[in-house]
């Protein structure tokens, strides 16, 4: 039997109640200036973005338009189902009217074409993690679009730098890190490179506070805030349990009971993906060599080799037997990856794979 403890809305309220008042009152600063919106990628994230801007636009004067694109037409008739369900179940909930949710909708225009980018003020990229294809973009992008518009990635780990010197625009490229999922979770990372424009800079952070998002300010630094934090606990965590220090479950219920963390570091790394959480390290201990905090452990390399990967694969440092499908959370979840309700795994009939 699961017991749960409050929903991931409710506590990412609760949380976001505690920030100081200068944070919180990011909303109330406007932005005026980005007219036009472009998101490209309706998956996971980019679907979430959209939405997020397009109900903001909805309740106030913020995006005359909003284009949501994908290369092909079956993708994007997904991203446009994805968020049309989303807005189905608010006005089920009665969080939103049939008529809230008729605007919201119309302020979208959702196409294949990549010309109707020509003069947006503001494109959000939301495309998969591989660089070669984000470069290959923003080259393109930065011959067809205007040269006032800002280019911004939503990438959780790769290097903001590269994508923008690809753009031949640096001084307009931002990072913005949403989190996952963007419809609920309140912070988004707003990323500077050394060619990042102040202006540019500051008219994003004024952005994410229009859309109702909480703004942090970074350099573009591997992982940024969140997983520059997030991804070393979590090798520490299995270093311990591959130097025979600790069992998996004290050192999952240590960091509950000891730090106050919802779930563990072993169970969060299974919730991740014990492949992306190899890629992921493996990149930085490559490009960043002499950093001392960027390990990979052994144990982490032979449990992907074996096709061990946590919740995706039914085996990590758990056994997943019996779980429950359901909307993949992903990497980006960030500081916390929730399923529907967050659980501890001593109450979830999980068994775990390391003594």
């Amino acid at each position: 039997m699961i017991s749960s403890l409050p929903s991931a809305m409710s506590l990412t309220r609760k949380l976001s109640a505690l920030l100081p008042t200068s944070a919180r009152q990011l909303s109330s600063t406007r932005s005026l200036h980005f007219d036009k919106l472009g998101v490209i990628g309706l998956g996971l994230m980019g679907h979430g973005i959209a939405q997020t801007a397009a109900t903001a636009a909805s309740r106030g004067n913020l995006h005359s338009s909003i284009i949501a694109y994908e290369s092909d037409q079956t993708f994007l008739d997904k991203g446009r189902d994805r968020i049309q369900s989303s807005v189905d179940k608010l006005v089920k909930k009665e969080k939103m009217t049939a008529e809230q949710a008729h605007s919201l909708m119309k302020k979208i225009t959702f196409t294949t074409d990549r010309h109707a980018f020509y003069d947006v003020d503001f494109i959000v990229e939301a495309i998969i993690e591989n660089m070669d294809l984000k470069k290959r973009l923003y080259s393109d992008l930065g011959k067809e679009c205007k040269p006032s518009t800002v280019f911004a990635s939503n990438t959780s780990s790769l290097s903001i730098t590269q994508m923008a010197l690809a753009s031949g625009r640096p001084e307009n490229f931002v990072g913005v890190h949403f989190f996952n999922p963007v419809q609920i979770m309140k912070l988004v990372e707003v990323i500077r490179t050394e060619y990042t424009s102040t202006e540019v800079f500051d008219k994003t952070v004024a952005w994410v506070g229009d859309i109702g998002k909480v703004a942090v300010k970074c350099r573009d630094t591997p992982g940024f805030i969140v997983n520059r934090l997030l991804v070393p606990s979590l090798m520490q965590a299995i270093l311990l349990l591959e130097r025979g220090d600790a069992t998996t479950h004290d050192i999952d219920v240590s960091m509950q009971l000891g730090a106050g963390h919802p779930m563990g570091p072993l169970h969060l790394a299974d919730y991740v993906g014990l492949d992306t959480c190899l890629y992921i390290m493996e990149g930085w201990v490559k490009d960043f060599p002499s950093e001392r905090a960027f390990v990979v452990p052994e144990l982490l390399r032979e449990k992907v080799a074996k096709g061990e990967l946590g919740r995706k694969s039914g085996k990590g440092f758990y056994y997943w037997e019996g779980r429950r499908e359901g909307m993949l959370w992903g990497w980006t979840v960030g500081i916390l990856v929730w399923s529907r309700f967050i659980v501890f795994p001593s109450l979830c009939g999980l068994k775990n794979t390391c003594n």
